[in-house]
């Protein structure tokens, strides 16, 4: 079965409350749990306590400028990776140089604020939501950045289960106002402790649950960028480089390289990134039904999806689209409490 019929049949689960699909033949079963324990006694923790807070202001020099306008609101979402989980300074979270990026582009403040949860899964997303949208003095995000799914496959999490859940944090979000940017499942295929055939599996499984992930989110009106690059090909080719202690959790050389593929999205979804009138072609850019979209959005990183016309000949399009990646310098020093 193609992916992006996996990924259809996944996110029709999940709006209409399917239950889970079976990916595993009964006769693996045995040897994958084998190879589950093996890669948990190989996978550490590298020493790490909880992530570096993030939140603050960054860019705070332009606020000295008239015509800068008032600060942009930018919440962050999800698990270990969103919060930044293996590297010691909040400057080098993805939180922070994704502020800095957005405060460099728009020449504007950005507050930030940062809910997401390491070992979260995709079923804590609406406390998550809540504890953004429930603040007194009436702080709400002008765009949200979501990276969520790993613990899912690991923990075997039903993949329609997944979807429902971070299908409705999104409407959540996007009904307040907020634009909101999914960077969808990694590849965990690529983890160095893991071996076959579960390297295998875990590849598959992962993209499977990152195309069926974009198809809910773009019917919400989110945008989703495959973050496939975080433990993906780059990450493979240059594993003591991006991979932090752990082998699991990038390092800040391996953050820098995932925020650079979200930045152009996220600056997009708030109308600051020049868009071009027609896909570009030569980058193989076009539009797609929204399923073959996100078949395609999985295998390779750095590739966003957003919601395109809403009927075709087979079913909703969406517009695929292959950004160049901006380089980020490393943030202020000293992000405003």
């Amino acid at each position: 079965m193609s992916r992006a019929r996996v990924a259809r049949r996944i996110a029709a689960g999940a709006a209409y409350g399917g239950g889970g699909i079976g990916l595993l033949g009964a006769a693996t079963v045995g040897i994958v749990l084998a190879e589950v324990q093996l890669a948990k006694r190989s996978v550490g923790n590298g020493g790490y306590g909880a992530p570096p807070r993030a939140n603050g202001r960054y860019g705070a020099a332009f606020a000295e400028r008239s015509e800068c306008g008032e600060p942009l609101r930018f919440a962050m979402l999800g698990d270990s990776t969103a919060a930044g989980q293996g590297v010691r300074r909040a400057q080098q979270t993805p939180a922070a140089l994704l502020a800095s990026g957005l405060a460099a582009v728009a020449e504007r403040p950005v507050d930030v604020r940062v809910v997401a949860q390491p070992g979260a899964q995709s079923d804590d997303l609406e406390r998550q939501v809540s504890l953004v949208l429930s603040d007194e003095t009436g702080w709400v995000p002008d765009v949200c950045v979501v990276m969520i799914g790993a613990n899912d496959v690991t923990h075997r999490m039903p993949a329609t289960r997944s979807v429902r859940f971070l299908s409705a944090a999104v409407r959540r979000l996007r009904t307040a106002g907020a634009e909101v940017v999914v960077g969808t499942c990694p590849d965990l295929g690529t983890i160095e402790p893991v071996y076959q055939p579960l390297r295998w599996l875990a590849r598959r499984v992962s993209r499977q649950l990152a195309a069926a992930q974009t198809i809910g989110v773009v019917e919400q009106g989110g945008r989703t960028v495959s973050v496939s690059d975080l433990l993906g090909p780059e990450f493979a080719a240059n594993p003591r480089e991006l991979f932090g202690p752990d082998n699991y959790h990038p390092s800040a050389e391996g953050y820098a390289t995932a925020a650079m593929a979200v930045l152009p999205t996220l600056c997009a979804a708030l109308g600051l990134w020049p868009e071009e009138e027609r896909p570009d072609v030569s980058r193989r850019e076009g539009f797609l039904p929204v399923a073959r979209a996100a078949a395609k959005a999985a295998s390779e990183g750095g590739t966003e999806v957003t919601g395109a016309m809403p009927t075709g000949p087979r079913g909703p399009w969406a517009l695929l689209k292959r950004r160049r990646r901006r380089r980020i310098q490393e943030p202020d020093p000293s992000p405003i409490p």
